[in-house]
């Protein structure tokens, strides 16, 4: 439970954060009446996620049990691809997001028509990308995760509306720089797991069997479905009888993307927010 978690609490700063500037903006420029026109972009961003969400799993309830497999694996890479693009780019535009933001509204409420409709395109477009990221992992993740999962996933998103809240209000101040370097670099773990996963999905799916011999066998010792090995499974992708396929697809992952998001973390002083700062 505690990846779904996890990872819904950094989406859903990541969001609140981009809110959080739009709307300290517009009431810094005297524009606080185009407001309501901002929630409109992130309800409609809401439900179209929702849409995105239970339109995918409803179509995975229709497949047969290959295809089924096909299907988590086929989730399982997109959130990989996801998760990491979201890493990545994230490390880079924290450091000028909130300029382009500022630029991106002076854009839409300086056209002299449909001021508005260019606010909530805008609003919509920031805050979908975040919803439609939390859904292909949270399709993924589910699949994996025992029950619980969607109400972890609430969990977080309830704890990143607060903490977003208390950002706008100026009672929290964040360390971006810090925030998103350690998050970052546990969904690349995360990634690495879901990565792992989609290779065995596909191997039952019948799509690949090649290198299943299996390397080591520690069922006896530290088993899955025992507390710690469930949470190392959620957390890290733990197998406790791994494939050579499935360990050449984690670590082939996992050392050169986090190699590179470490290395490549900029060495300027620490980012912090506040209502001041956005």
């Amino acid at each position: 439970m505690l990846v779904p978690f996890l990872i819904m609490f950094r989406e859903g700063v990541e969001a609140a954060l981009i809110v959080g500037i739009i709307a300290s903006y517009l009431q810094r420029t005297g524009r606080g009446a185009w407001m309501p026109v901002v929630w409109i972009g992130i309800l409609l961003a809401l439900a179209f996620s929702l849409a995105v969400g239970a339109a995918l799993q409803l179509a995975s309830v229709e497949f047969p049990q290959k295809a089924q497999e096909l299907f988590e694996a086929a989730i399982g890479l997109v959130a990989v691809c996801v998760l990491t693009s979201m890493v990545f780019w994230m490390r880079k535009a924290a450091r000028s997001i909130k300029a382009e933001l500022h630029n991106s509204i002076d854009a839409a409420l300086g056209a002299p028509s449909r001021r508005g409709f260019g606010l909530i395109a805008m609003v919509f477009l920031a805050v979908a990308r975040e919803g439609v990221e939390s859904v292909f992992f949270l399709l993924a993740a589910f699949q994996q995760e025992s029950g619980m999962a969607p109400l972890a996933a609430l969990a977080g998103v309830l704890l990143a509306a607060a903490v977003g809240y208390g950002i706008y209000a100026g009672s929290v101040r964040l360390d971006l720089r810090r925030f998103f370097r350690w998050t970052g670099a546990f969904i690349l773990f995360v990634a690495a797991g879901l990565l792992a996963n989609s290779v065995r999905a596909l191997h039952e799916a019948g799509l690949w069997n090649h290198w299943q011999q299996v390397v080591f066998d520690i069922s006896g010792v530290l088993p899955m479905d025992s507390p710690l090995g469930s949470l190392l499974s959620g957390m890290f992708g733990y197998v406790d009888a791994p494939t050579i396929s499935e360990i050449v697809a984690y670590f082939g992952f996992l050392v050169p993307a986090l190699w590179l998001f470490l290395a490549g973390q900029p060495g300027s002083q620490s980012a912090t927010v506040s209502k001041q700062g956005a």
